[in-house]
């Protein structure tokens, strides 16, 4: 289960990897567009803008696997260990109700939009549940991450840091 759980962590931060990509080439075609008229692609600032999305929500949970997310641990290291302990799954649990909430909602609205076939207000009338997929996904893998994290706490195994080259954390 862990292999499968880190594997999806990898993809969805290599898709989040190739969505910047493609916001750049998106940013790019605009430019381009806007100096030779000929070469305009409508609605290449609105894809910009859907790639910029998608990468940030598919980066949430691969960013929080190595320990990335900002973490305000000026109080926390001042308490004793098993108080840290037990605030520690608190705030895992209250990460997770939220992560939770907003993978529910997330995937609400792209099933919603589907079904009432919204479409973009631009030139290219993008359906809109197309780009609303990389928030669902994102938001989904990003509640698993806490659940992950959650049960590794629960059962008394902690995540060490990142190391200093950027390697994913390691379960011990």
């Amino acid at each position: 289960m862990r292999k499968l759980i880190d594997t999806l962590f990898d993809l969805a931060a290599y898709l989040a990897g190739l969505f910047m990509i493609a916001t750049l080439l998106a940013v790019l075609i605009s430019i381009v567009g806007r100096l030779v008229p000929s070469l305009d692609l409508p609605g290449s600032d609105a894809y910009a803008g859907y790639c910029m999305a998608a990468a940030g929500f598919l980066a949430l949970a691969p960013t929080l696997r190595r320990g990335e997310h900002i973490r305000v641990t000026l109080i926390f290291n001042q308490l004793p260990a098993g108080t840290r302990h037990w605030l520690d799954i608190f705030c895992h649990l209250v990460a997770l109700g939220l992560a939770s909430a907003l993978a529910w909602f997330s995937i609400r609205l792209v099933l919603q939009s589907r079904e009432f076939f919204d479409i973009s207000t631009g030139l290219d009338a993008t359906p809109l549940w197309i780009p609303q997929i990389g928030m669902a996904v994102g938001t989904s893998l990003f509640a698993l991450a806490f659940l992950n994290d959650l049960v590794l706490l629960l059962t008394g195994r902690t995540r060490r840091d990142a190391s200093p080259a950027g390697e994913p954390a390691r379960v011990e």
